[in-house]
């Protein structure tokens, strides 16, 4: 139906089954624990997930942007936290070195991070600086030979775990919101650089999530990621590349509260009948079932777009925004059918319901890709 190639639909069927035999019995155990999943990430380094969209050369899969989504969903509809942890490495702690990096960092840091023999992690997000990006207040001051970086990041998936991290900073403060800050690519090992604290969270508790603090980290010259004062410019682009794969996520995730429900329901009986019979129920898994095919109508058309070299901005905010609110709509019309056993966690709805909210607020809000949305289609006015 969506006219996939051989080598996704080879990709869908792998990571499909990898997903059932290897995550699906650890799920349970990485929500309760909150513990990073590192055997999951070492077998599907093995399996080549960790570097999907770069090329061989630079130790990746050669695959393309749809081939990660449709990756990314599969492995969301048995457990989020791997798959937020895998979406996070590829598009926010790879991604912004294969794009923007000089030759010598993307030697360095990508096919390490693409073969899974080491992990990245992105820092935008401060205490002072969520959807207004322009309110970074980390600084990178300039001295002889390089930068140093001083301030602090929150909510950095994979920080702990990380080899490498990219992190913006401002350079230029008299320059406008929109020159003023860089990024720079850090070994997180450097001195300097603090994992201060994990966040205990609603969902997806298995994926690493950190605050972070930079005090003095002496940064090379060579490590300044592109030109100076294009880092608003830069993590604008790679936020527009990381909507798709949070898309690809909360349709995994609707897909798979979907699937739990619409099993229980025609197995459960209530007043002489399966209760997929009631209409009550069933609407609810029609409008489920409509919701998770219109998302993925949207995800897969904005990773194709992508990898055909078009504009993607709007088509990745709108698969991001409509594939993250179904998410939550069919998660929670899941735990209703399953009643009172959906409020348990052995039943497992519960916990896609608690991963899904990720996703309408991770890679900017809904009310960002709403203003995102709402600029591409108006245009400028007056």
């Amino acid at each position: 139906m969506f006219d996939l190639t051989d080598t996704q639909q080879m990709i869908r069927a792998t990571v499909r089954e990898f997903a059932q035999r290897e995550l699906a019995p650890r799920a349970r155990h990485v929500d309760e624990s909150g513990e990073f999943p590192k055997e999951s990430f070492r077998k599907m380094a093995e399996l080549g997930l960790m570097g999907i969209p770069f090329p061989e050369e630079y130790g990746g899969a050669g695959g393309d942007t749809l081939s990660f989504a449709i990756a990314i969903e599969e492995i969301s509809r048995v457990c989020g936290s791997t798959a937020l942890g895998l979406a996070a490495h590829t598009s926010l702690g790879t991604m912004p070195i294969w794009l923007f990096g000089s030759e010598e960092l993307k030697r360095k840091y990508v096919p390490p991070n693409a073969r899974g023999e080491t992990i990245g992690a992105y820092g935008l997000t401060e205490p002072g600086a969520g959807s207004d990006s322009s309110g970074t207040a980390t600084t990178a001051t300039k001295v002889p030979g390089g930068w140093r970086i001083s301030g602090s990041k929150m909510f950095m998936t994979n920080a702990s775990v990380s080899h490498v991290m990219t992190v913006t900073a401002v350079t230029d403060k008299d320059a406008d919101k929109h020159s003023r800050i860089s990024a720079f690519v850090l070994d997180s090992t450097w001195k300097g650089i603090t994992v201060a604290k994990k966040e205990d969270k609603l969902g997806v508790r298995g994926s690493d999530t950190c605050y972070v603090t930079f005090e003095d980290v002496s940064v090379p010259d060579s490590h300044l990621l592109g030109e100076r004062g294009r880092g608003w410019e830069y993590f604008m682009k790679i936020l527009d590349n990381g909507r798709i794969g949070i898309g690809a996520m909360a349709l995994g995730l609707a897909e798979g509260a979907y699937e739990r429900a619409l099993a229980y329901s025609r197995e459960r009986k209530a007043f002489g009948k399966p209760i997929a019979a009631h209409q009550a129920v069933a609407f609810m898994l029609a409008d489920m079932a409509v919701g998770i095919e219109a998302a993925r109508h949207l995800v897969y058309a904005a990773a194709r777009l992508k990898d055909a070299g078009r504009p993607f901005k709007k088509e990745a905010a709108m698969a991001k925004l409509f594939a993250s609110e179904h998410a939550m709509r069919t998660t929670r019309d899941a735990i209703q059918v399953l009643g009172g056993y959906g409020y348990l966690n052995e039943y497992e709805v519960e916990r896609y319901y608690r991963d899904a909210k990720l996703c309408t607020i991770g890679e900017g809000t809904s009310e960002i890709q709403r203003i995102v949305i709402s600029k591409e289609v108006i245009g400028k006015l007056g």
